[in-house]
C-alpha cells in the first residue's frame, strides 16, 4: 500500500508524507491483520501448540499493535497540523480499546492457557518461562476468574479509562496560558531571554513552557510577577482535568473492586519490584524522616539569603515562587556559580556530541546522522546507531528538541519500535527523544542550563535502554521493564553530567572553545546538593500523593484531590500549600505512572549502586561499560533483580543512594 504508516519491518518510516487520510486506512489494515493472527493462535490444535506458534505469535501480535499505537501517539504529541494531531489521538484511543479487548479475549486466554499445560511449557526456563507465566497472570488479573458478564463490565471500564487518560494528556498538551509583563518585570533576566520574549508593543510574553517559565522563576526580581506565573503554572488544565482525574480514580476503583483487590496500588504493585503497598509506604516514610534534617538545612539557607536581600531579619517564610530565585542567588553569591556563565559552556550541539562520545567509548557504538531525513517537523534530526566493531545497525533515533505550539511540553523518550527476534533478522529498535530546549538565535546557539544537560542525559539513558536491547521478545525489550526499575538507566546516566572527566570531552565555551574550567566545575560540584533535601522532599510528596490517591482514597467522598494535596504538602514539604492552585490537573504521571511514581526514588537506589561500580573502576572504563550494556541494557525486563545481582555481584543496597543525598 502507498501508506507511510504501513511500512515493512526495519524499513525507514516516511514521516513527512503521513497525511490525515492515511490514519483510518492504517488502523483498519492493522486491526484486520491482527484479527487474522488471532484466528491463527486460536485454531492451533492442542497437540501442535509450542512456544513459537503460541507465545512468539502472541508477542508479535502485541508488538505490531504497539508499534502502530506508538507512532500515532508520537504524531498526536508532536505534529503541528491540528487535523493530523487530533486524528492521531483518536486512532490511539481506538487502538488502546483494541488492546483492552485483547486483554479480555477469552479465546486468546484459553489458547495460552492450553499451551501452559503442555509438557514443553513445564520445562521452559529464563525469558520463555517468565513470558508465559506473566502473560497468563496478566490475563487472570484482567478478570478471567470472573464470569463473562463481569468481564464485559471490566472491558467497558477499561475502555472508559483509556478515553479519560487520553483526554487528561490532551488537555495538558493543548492548554495555553501565559503572563504579559512590562519591561520593569523583566528586571534580572538575561538580554537574550528578553529579546526572545518581547512583543511588538514592547511588552513581554512569558509562557508556561520550561524554556520560558524556568528562567523567569530563577531570575525575575519581581516577586509579584513570579507569584502570578507560579499560580498559572500550578493551574495548568485545571479548568478541565480535575473532573477527568476524579473520573479516572472512580474507574480505577471500580476496576479493582471487580477484580477483588483492596486498592489500585495493591493491583499495580503486585508485579513490580516493591511487591505490595506496605513496602512502598515503608520506603517513603523512612526516607521522609532521613531527609528532613537536610531539607531543613536547605530551607534555612534560603531563608537567610532572603533575609539578607530583603533587609528584614524577621522574615520567617520562603514562598515556593521564591525558592528558585533565592537558590539562583545562593549559587552565584555563596557558591560563586553563575548559571548564565555555566550555560555558555553547554551549547546543545556540543552536549549531544559529548553524549555520543561517552556512549561510543563505553558501549562500542557510533552515531551516524542521516541528512535530509523524512521527519514530522523540519527541526527533527535522525540518526542511525551502529556497533563500532562490525558496523551492524542496532538502532534508529529521532531528536525533536525545541518547543512549538501544541507539542508535548516536557522531555521524554518515545519508543516507537521495540527490538525482537524475527524469522530472518532482528527487529531494529526505533525511538524519538522529544524535548523542549531554548531555540538558537541569530547570535547564539541553543545554550542549556546545567539542569537541562542533566535532563538530556536522563532521557538518553532511556534511549540507550531501547537502542541496545537484545531481547528475543518485544514484551521485555528495552524500557519494557517494571515501572520501579525503568528509571534506573536514565538516572544512572545523569551522573556523567556531573563528572569532570566526561564533561571535559564536550563542555566548551560556545565562543572561545575553552573547556569548562576545573575551578568552575568544582564550584558547580560543591553546589550540586544545594536544595537536594527540598527536592527529595518534593519527590516524596509526589510519590505519597500518588500512593494516597491509589491506595486509600475514596474519590466519591467529601475530600477532593486538591484537599489531599493541601494536607500532604503541608505535612511533607516545608512550603505551605497555596490556596487556589491545582497542581494535580497537570500531573501527567498520575496516568502512566499510577501507583508507581515512587519508582523514581526507588530506582535511584539501584542507579546509584550501579554508578558506585563505575566510580570504582573508572567512569569511562569500557570493560565495565560493556558489562553494563550486556547485563542491564541488553536484558530489558527479563529479570530485573537478577540483572542487578549479576552486575553488582551482590544484592543492591541504599548506601550509595543515601550518600548521594548527603544523608
Amino acid at each position: 500500500m502507498n501508506n507511510p504508516l504501513l511500512f515493512l519491518p526495519n524499513q525507514v518510516i516516511d514521516f513527512q508524507n503521513i497525511k490525515t487520510e492515511h490514519i483510518r486506512e492504517a488502523v483498519d489494515f492493522t486491526i484486520q491483520k491482527l484479527d487474522k493472527k488471532l484466528q491463527n493462535i486460536y485454531h492451533i490444535d492442542g497437540n501442535e501448540r509450542n512456544f513459537q506458534n503460541t507465545m512468539i505469535a502472541y508477542d508479535e501480535l502485541i508488538s505490531q499493535l504497539t508499534v502502530m499505537n506508538s507512532i500515532l501517539f508520537l504524531l498526536s504529541s508532536t505534529v503541528s497540523d491540528d487535523e493530523l494531531r487530533n486524528k492521531s489521538r483518536e486512532a490511539v484511543e481506538e487502538l488502546e480499546k483494541y488492546g483492552n479487548q485483547l486483554a479480555l479475549d477469552e479465546q486468546l486466554y484459553k489458547a495460552l492457557k492450553q499451551y501452559s499445560q503442555t509438557q514443553e511449557a513445564s520445562q521452559l526456563i529464563g525469558f520463555q518461562h517468565k513470558l508465559l507465566k506473566e502473560t497468563i497472570r496478566s490475563f487472570e488479573k484482567n478478570g478471567f476468574a470472573l464470569p463473562k458478564e463481569q468481564r464485559d463490565e471490566l472491558k467497558e471500564i477499561q475502555n472508559q479509562l483509556s478515553e479519560q487518560i487520553n483526554l487528561f494528556y490532551k488537555n495538558i498538551a493543548e492548554y495555553q496560558d501565559y503572563l504579559i509583563v512590562s519591561e520593569a518585570d523583566m528586571d534580572g533576566l538575561p538580554e537574550d531571554f528578553k529579546k526572545q520574549h518581547q512583543q511588538e508593543d514592547g511588552t513581554f510574553k512569558i509562557t508556561l513552557d520550561y524554556p520560558s517559565y524556568t528562567p523567569f522563576m530563577q531570575y525575575a526580581t519581581s516577586e509579584q510577577a513570579r507569584k502570578k506565573l507560579y499560580i498559572k503554572y500550578l493551574n495548568r488544565a485545571s479548568d478541565t482535568n480535575l473532573d477527568v482525574l476524579k473520573q479516572v480514580l472512580i474507574l480505577r476503583k471500580q476496576l479493582v473492586v471487580l477484580l477483588g483487590y483492596p486498592t489500585y496500588a495493591a493491583y499495580r504493585q503486585e508485579d513490580l519490584m516493591s511487591k505490595k503497598p506496605e513496602n512502598v509506604w515503608d520506603f517513603e516514610n523512612k526516607l521522609k524522616e532521613k531527609i528532613k534534617p537536610k531539607a531543613q538545612e536547605d530551607y534555612k539557607e534560603l531563608l537567610n539569603i532572603k533575609r539578607e536581600k530583603t533587609g528584614d531579619p524577621n522574615v520567617q517564610i520562603v514562598n515556593p515562587w521564591e525558592s528558585g530565585y533565592y537558590r539562583t542567588i545562593l549559587l552565584k553569591e555563596k557558591y560563586n556559580v553563575n548559571p548564565e556563565q555555566v550555560r555558555e559552556y553547554f551549547a546543545l550541539d556540543n552536549v549531544l556530541k559529548g553524549i555520543f562520545m561517552i556512549s561510543e567509548q563505553l558501549f562500542e557504538i557510533k552515531f551516524v546522522e542521516i541528512s535530509s531525513p523524512s521527519v514530522w517537523h523540519e527541526e527533527v534530526r535522525y540518526f542511525e546507531i551502529r556497533n563500532s566493531l562490525d558496523d551492524r545497525l542496532v538502532g534508529k533515533m529521532y531528536l525533536d528538541l525545541f518547543p512549538r505550539p501544541n507539542k508535548y511540553n516536557h522531555a521524554a523518550c518515545f519508543p516507537l519500535v521495540q527490538g525482537r527476534t524475527m524469522q530472518d533478522e532482528y527487529q531494529i529498535p526505533v525511538l524519538a527523544l522529544v524535548c523542549n530546549f531554548s531555540k538558537p538565535t541569530d547570535s547564539k546557539p541553543s545554550l542549556l542550563r546545567h539542569a537541562e544537560v542533566e535532563t538530556l542525559f536522563h532521557e538518553f539513558g532511556h534511549a540507550l535502554h531501547v537502542l541496545l536491547t537484545k531481547s528475543p521478545v518485544a514484551i521485555f525489550a528495552g524500557t519494557n521493564t517494571v515501572n520501579d526499575f525503568v528509571e534506573v538507566p536514565s538516572q544512572l546516566f545523569e551522573n556523567w553530567a556531573w563528572n569532570y572527566e566526561s564533561l571535559s570531552l564536550f563542555a566548551k565555551h560556545y565562543q572561545t572553545n575553552e573547556i569548562l574550567p576545573q575551578i568552575l566545575f568544582d564550584k558547580m560540584l560543591s553546589a550540586k546538593n544545594l536544595g537536594i533535601g527540598i527536592f527529595t522532599q518534593q519527590q516524596i510528596f509526589y510519590g505519597t500523593y500518588d500512593m494516597t490517591l491509589h491506595d486509600d482514597y475514596q474519590p466519591n467522598t467529601g475530600n477532593s484531590t486538591t484537599d489531599i494535596i493541601k494536607k500532604l504538602q503541608n505535612e511533607i514539604t516545608l512550603f505551605p500549600y497555596l490556596e487556589g492552585t491545582h497542581f494535580e490537573a497537570a500531573f501527567g504521571h498520575l496516568m502512566g505512572y499510577a501507583a508507581s511514581y515512587y519508582g523514581y526514588l526507588w530506582s535511584l537506589v539501584y542507579a546509584e549502586d550501579i554508578f558506585a561500580v563505575f566510580e570504582q573502576k573508572g567512569i569511562m572504563d569500557k570493560e565495565i561499560g560493556i558489562k553494563y550494556r550486556n547485563l542491564i541494557l541488553a536484558k530489558g525486563g527479563s529479570d530485573e533483580m537478577q540483572q542487578l545481582i549479576d552486575f553488582l555481584g551482590r544484592k543492591p543496597n541504599e548506601e550509595a543512594f543515601l550518600k548521594s543525598l548527603g544523608v
